[in-house]
């Protein structure tokens, strides 16, 4: 008998997105959503689609968030997906090979293929982008990170999946530039409760590291014009983290 699976995903305001991501998993053995506190109709399309929708709007990050959903989840293992993600037929046809005989202990890795402004990117660090989403419920889970928060599996023997899974991460330049900022924030916030201290010069070299390691080290020259705007964006993502930690550090943050 196969293994069951739990798709588990955490939500806000994403009833635009929702209707394609449920339908690339319905053949799961169920699918938990967990939202933190939607305004549109993400509830009731999720609802409507047959997933067990639970509510928690006390946001402690990604992290902690996704340890709550996962709380909910039933199946032997679980596939962590966000409402911006697509679960290609060979990545499907490649997770009921694992569930047809598992590993107990292994975690699956999946190549992301993250769309950017148009192009399903090849290069500068986005593909494959290989994160691990599969693995047993009852042996792992997410770490408390607020944001680029990772599974926290040890040890794990990792196994790395066939097929894609398809990352809306950048449909319009104005959204995700918010969401960065945001991130960038939060990630900054973060360190500095770590004791995490950074200087001026490490502002702009850690800024200019992260421009040519897209472009050049990473390949992004090969991506067109996308890869070179996405060197911008990385860069000027790195140089907003790195100066509000610099502010966090001397109290000048109006955010500490």
């Amino acid at each position: 008998m196969s293994a069951r699976l739990s798709v588990v995903m955490i939500a806000k305001n994403a009833a635009d997105l929702l209707p394609d991501c449920l339908a690339s998993v319905t053949w799961a053995d169920e699918i938990v959503l967990l939202d933190s506190g939607s305004t549109d109709a993400t509830v009731e399309v999720a609802r409507a689609a047959g997933v067990q929708v639970y509510s928690n709007p006390d946001w402690q990050g990604y992290g902690i968030q996704r340890q709550r959903a996962q709380q909910f989840a039933t199946g032997d293992y679980v596939l962590m997906i966000d409402t911006d993600e697509r679960v290609t037929p060979e990545l499907h046809q490649a997770i009921q090979n694992v569930l047809a005989a598992p590993q107990p202990d292994a975690v699956y890795s999946i190549a992301r293929r993250n769309y950017f402004l148009g192009r399903f990117m090849r290069h500068s660090g986005w593909y494959p982008d290989r994160v691990m989403r599969l693995y047993p419920r009852t042996r792992y889970q997410y770490n408390d990170n607020l944001v680029h928060e990772s599974l926290d599996c040890g040890g794990a023997h990792v196994v790395a999946l066939d097929g894609d899974l398809l990352h809306l991460t950048c449909r319009d330049f104005a959204s995700f530039q918010r969401k960065q900022l945001n991130y960038a924030t939060a990630w900054a916030q973060e360190r500095h409760q770590r004791g995490k201290t950074t200087s001026l010069a490490g502002i702009f070299s850690h800024t200019a590291g992260a421009f040519l390691k897209t472009l050049v080290l990473r390949g992004g020259v090969l991506d067109g014009k996308q890869g070179w705007l996405l060197a911008v964006v990385n860069a000027q993502y790195t140089f907003n983290k790195y100066t509000e930690l610099w502010a966090l550090n001397r109290g000048y943050s109006e955010k500490a």
